[in-house]
């Protein structure tokens, strides 16, 4: 894979912002930028553990997804002190995912200001996610199709971004938006996987209070380097062909992907497999052979 720096910024204006990254649909990173926010003192695990402590969670791991099992089905469930407390104790790849902060802490809304930087946000949807040191989000794309902030607390992650543009090079499943699960972004398998090679992208750590700007459909793939949370703020489509795709991906694609898994259940997961890597390879050899 091939790598470039992403641009980086401790501040930036609305209009350059607008200009430069939300109309080029370009990434970008921003140092330091929760920081500014009055009380950001709180986001920390133990002040989310004062307040939601109690709270009984679902629990995601990083095995594959289980064809007799619907694929957003959790590993395990926990109360959350419980789960802060083993996450910082010793290593875990348990996640919590989506945890919708005006439903599981709404004080926690009074807490951070929304980025003026164009965006229309979904205010109803700030939501958190959690993470071990040995927890990884597996390679995809948000199935909303939206723009998005992404917060970083407490423990570095590393992160990849690849715009929609690199889908061939990176064994994209049909019907879905992740890739392969088999593909292990720390230590791609070139030999198995070839295409990878040419995938061009971005690869970089966020650390304590970053903030990132991913354009819509961009995919990303985020590994814990150590243990931590972090949060998203998602933009409304603010393009007609983006409310298109947006019901498409959520309303259509998704439930003929979950139909096909009822019915046909692991021989669906395998065909969809096959057809990803039939596509990459072709692909791979167009761009081998110039």
């Amino acid at each position: 894979m091939k790598f470039q720096p992403i641009d980086t910024v401790e501040s930036i204006s609305k209009e350059d912002f607008i200009k430069n990254y939300l109309k080029k649909r370009k990434p970008l990173l921003m140092k330091g930028y929760a920081k500014n926010w009055k009380d950001f003192d709180k986001w920390n695990l133990d002040y989310l553990k004062s307040k939601a402590g109690e709270q009984v969670v679902p629990l995601y791991d990083s095995k594959p997804a289980d064809a007799n099992k619907s694929s957003d089905t959790p590993a395990t469930h926990m109360k959350f002190n419980e789960y802060v407390d083993l996450i910082k104790k010793e290593p875990s790849d348990l996640r919590i995912f989506f945890f919708i902060i005006k439903d599981k802490i709404p004080e926690l809304l009074k807490n951070f200001t929304y980025p003026d930087l164009g965006l229309k946000y979904f205010e109803r949807l700030p939501t958190l996610f959690f993470g071990g040191s040995k927890a990884k989000v597996l390679m995809h794309y948000d199935v909303d199709i939206t723009d998005f902030i992404h917060f970083q607390f407490e423990g570095d992650k590393r992160i990849l971004l690849f715009s929609p543009e690199q889908s061939k090079a990176l064994y994209k499943v049909p019907l879905s938006v992740h890739t392969i699960y088999e593909i292990d972004y720390d230590h791609p398998q070139y030999d198995k996987y070839p295409a990878l090679e040419f995938a061009e992208g971005y690869d970089f750590v966020m650390n304590h209070g970053d903030a990132l700007f991913i354009p819509r459909g961009y995919w990303h793939y985020n590994r814990y380097l150590e243990t931590g949370f972090s949060m998203s703020l998602r933009a409304f489509p603010n393009e007609f062909l983006q409310v298109i795709n947006t019901v498409y991906h959520v309303f259509i694609m998704r439930y003929t992907d979950k139909l096909m898994r009822k019915i046909f259940q692991e021989k669906w997961i395998k065909f969809k497999e096959k057809w990803a890597i039939k596509k990459s390879n072709r692909y791979y050899n167009i761009k081998n052979s110039k």
